[in-house]
């Protein structure tokens, strides 16, 4: 990925010298024609073509601001029931993710999410426990963040 990056740079750079334009825009049109050409060219890279996992990265962080408002939103809710009927519990998550900072920030987005907080992980880093304010189904809980942080962190790092 890196190195399609600074590729499509050294693109952007090359257009501008060539047309002998040094305004950002000669550089903008470059990188442009270079993310068309390093689209065209893709299946010649190891990984696959960056600008996908740069469009994961953003819909990871835009899932990660919608779970945190209606987080923010659930917590309300129990807080401000006239009887404080929540169930907290800790509940085993087994995760698929295998490097460290998938698991890392897979705990820090579980953990930055109002009402759960990650209290451990297992020494093989396959399973997450996991402290919920309010736990109805622990089963419905995991695979909320299976289908959704854990989806798309899996879609940024592969």
């Amino acid at each position: 990925m890196a190195f399609q990056i600074l590729l499509n740079v050294f693109l952007g750079f090359m257009w501008m010298f060539l047309t002998g334009s040094y305004e950002p825009v000669a550089f903008l049109k470059g990188y442009l024609f270079g993310l068309l050409i390093i689209f065209t060219f893709r299946r010649f890279f190891d990984s696959r073509f960056y600008l996908l996992r740069v469009v994961a990265v953003i819909n990871l962080l835009f899932l990660f601001i919608k779970e945190l408002i209606l987080a923010n939103i659930g917590v309300l809710k129990v807080l401000l029931r006239p009887k404080l009927d929540m169930r907290p519990g800790i509940f085993a998550y087994p995760t698929v993710l295998k490097k460290d900072w998938e698991i890392t920030v897979l705990s820090n987005l579980i953990t930055l999410t109002p009402g759960t907080l990650v209290v451990d992980v297992s020494p093989d880093n396959k399973i997450l426990y996991i402290h919920a304010i309010d736990i109805e189904d622990a089963e419905e809980t995991i695979d909320s963040i299976r289908n959704s942080f854990e989806k798309a962190i899996l879609e940024v790092s592969r």
